[in-house]
């Protein structure tokens, strides 16, 4: 079977996105949008990365058992970005989330939320989680204003906490409870979200 024959792997299927595994094939993509700095600036990554850092990232999260790493593919097979869980603390029944959409002419478009939307319901709904945390620059108003969407509240903030632009930026802590997340899954479902 040829490249282009694979089949496409379908995890999780949303009105916009589907999520499929991670796949080394995805490992240029991913290089591709992280060296971009309009992408890069939004991310806690500052240094350039090589396709050996992609590598080593793959490989990390590919092997550990408290990561769940997606790629974000749109419905006509188009790779746009990755999403995942990592962290997870099975005690105490919380993770921390990351998206990037790193095609930009998906950005602002729904296509975050509709990743972010199914990885919850993956993260509650199958790995009986509880509490889902994330965090954003206070400059990056498109990801405060996506999750805020799909149910996240700011929890605190650390102030001055990186370097971007010429200067300081507080990091704004979020986090979206179960209970809180399960009326807007009802409207995703209903198609009214």
């Amino acid at each position: 079977m040829s490249e282009t024959d694979r089949p496409e792997i379908v995890f999780m299927k949303g009105e916009k996105v589907i999520l499929r595994p991670l796949d080394d094939r995805d490992l240029l993509y991913w290089q591709k949008w992280i060296n971009d700095q309009e992408i890069a600036r939004n991310t806690l990554q500052f240094r350039p990365m090589t396709e050996h850092d992609e590598r080593e990232w793959y490989e990390k999260y590919r092997k550990d058992p408290n990561a769940f790493m997606f790629s974000v593919v749109t419905h006509d097979g188009k790779l746009i970005g990755n999403i995942g869980l990592f962290g997870v603390n099975w005690r105490d029944r919380v993770a921390n989330t990351g998206t990037l959409i790193g095609e930009k002419e998906y950005q602002g478009k729904g296509y975050g939320s509709d990743a972010k939307m199914l990885l919850l319901h993956y993260a509650f709904h199958t790995l009986n989680l509880r509490k889902i945390c994330s965090s954003a620059l206070a400059f990056n108003e498109a990801s405060l204003r996506y999750n805020i969407k799909c149910g996240y509240h700011e929890e605190g903030r650390r102030k001055d906490q990186y370097f971007r632009d010429g200067r300081y930026w507080d990091e704004i802590l979020i986090a979206v409870f179960r209970e809180d997340w399960e009326p807007l899954w009802e409207k995703y479902q209903a198609g009214t979200f």
